[in-house]
């Protein structure tokens, strides 16, 4: 399909579910400054497309908060946040699939730039970025993903600075961009508030996510793991454990159980900073945090600590 086809494929999509389709600048503050103009709030959900039930349900959630909101859905596969030999060129783009998620979940509008609108100086030209603090991004997925952290954060100030919105909805699955974005906002002094929303999960367990499509039907079956590690994590805590590194011993055990599932990482980490713990306690809220492999496909997942009060 030629690029005009696509863009006519695209509005026609919009047409079809009540969307307000925008892939300029121009176009999006006119609909934005409008909106705020008239007293309404501007309500954000940035995604990469490739949209599931997760993504709808975020949707769904910044409508019901809001139902008089402008709700902006951006859809921008982000290549400065892909390293060199991770999954950017066979990332799925289903730009059909996900204007009807948007127009079925009430968004107003969706925003689908393209690179040279996000990044007008090229992705290869030296630019400004946001360098987040090394002891958010360069352990656990930074760790792994060196630069990750750096592409996200710098691609979220562009769409907030962009749409102008005064909320913005994360899902809570990707726990560690979560915590750099909320670093972000508030070391920047952004005027939007961050709200985060539940993991959604399949009815075994499995966080949805984008990359999940990759698994084999083995790799489906074998990839629960990492939501049976994280219940017997918590169901440890639940029975008194209050060590951290009894928990961790607890994540890896599950996920070596599975010969299937190749474990990057079994963390528990202090819930705002990301820092490794030494004891759970009451006042200083934890969170778990686990990757694992599953042939070429990585799944994250986490799960609060939550304690007695």
């Amino acid at each position: 399909m030629s690029p005009r086809d696509e863009r006519r494929s695209r509005r026609d999509h919009a047409a079809d579910t009540r969307l307000k389709l925008v892939e300029n600048v121009v176009d999006l503050r006119v609909a934005v400054d409008a909106a705020r103009a008239s007293g309404r709030t501007v309500a954000l959900v940035p995604t990469m497309g490739a949209l599931h039930d997760g993504h709808a349900r975020l949707i769904e959630e910044a409508r019901a908060a809001d139902p008089d909101a402008l709700l902006v859905v951006t859809i921008f596969v982000n290549p400065t946040q892909f390293g060199p030999n991770e999954d950017f060129g066979r990332y799925p783009r289903t730009i059909d699939h996900d204007l009807i998620v948007c127009g079925r979940a009430n968004a107003d509008l969706v925003f689908v730039p393209d690179v040279e609108t996000v990044y007008p100086g090229g992705i290869d030209q030296p630019a400004c970025v946001v360098e987040p603090p090394a002891s958010l991004a360069t352990v656990l997925e930074g760790a792994i993903r060196p630069g990750h952290f750096r592409g996200v954060a710098t691609v979220v100030l562009k769409l907030i600075n962009l749409a102008h919105p005064q909320v913005a909805y994360f899902g809570r699955k990707d726990y560690q961009q979560l915590v750099v974005i909320k670093r972000m906002v508030r070391d920047f002094h952004l005027n939007v508030l961050i709200r985060e929303t539940a993991t959604v999960r399949e009815p075994d367990g499995l966080a949805l996510s984008s990359r999940n499509r990759y698994l084999s039907d083995d790799q489906r079956s074998a990839a629960v793991v990492l939501w049976h590690a994280l219940q017997a994590a918590t169901a440890a805590v639940a029975s008194g454990e209050r060590d951290a590194d009894r928990v961790r011993q607890i994540l890896r055990a599950a996920i070596d159980s599975t010969p299937a599932a190749k474990l990057d990482y079994a963390e528990v980490a202090d819930a705002s900073t990301l820092e490794p713990i030494d004891r759970l306690l009451v006042e200083r809220p934890a969170v778990a945090l686990i990757a694992a492999r599953l042939g070429a496909t990585r799944l994250i997942d986490n799960v609060a600590l939550d304690l007695p009060s």
